[in-house]
């Protein structure tokens, strides 16, 4: 019997400016009952404004798909290098900014 991930393979292109990436220190969520949006902005000390510098647009499924893929290698990445340590109470802005996250 044929290998099924062996026959749905994909050959997936990566130019060279996508290669360098875009930092982000921010993610705004928002979503509507067809789609999430999630916006990667990078804000820089003692500047009141920020662009956004990327934004991906999913259906739930994929989103879903996505939040189970960053478990899951979040839970992989503890294993190897510890527990990823998190920022409480530090003042910082929230990871929504307060962006309405349930609009229609």
């Amino acid at each position: 019997m044929a290998d099924p991930l062996k026959e749905n393979k994909v050959n997936i292109e990566l130019s060279d400016e996508i290669a360098e990436g875009i930092y982000s220190n921010l993610a705004i969520i928002t979503h509507s009952h067809a789609e999430f949006v999630i916006d990667f902005v990078k804000m820089m000390p003692g500047v009141p404004k920020a662009k956004v510098k990327s934004r991906i647009i999913l259906t739930p499924e994929h989103a879903k798909r996505l939040y189970k893929a960053l478990a899951e290698n979040i839970k992989k990445f503890e294993a190897m290098n510890g527990p990823i340590k998190e920022s409480k109470g530090d003042g910082g802005i929230p990871f929504t900014m307060g962006a309405p996250t349930a609009q229609a």
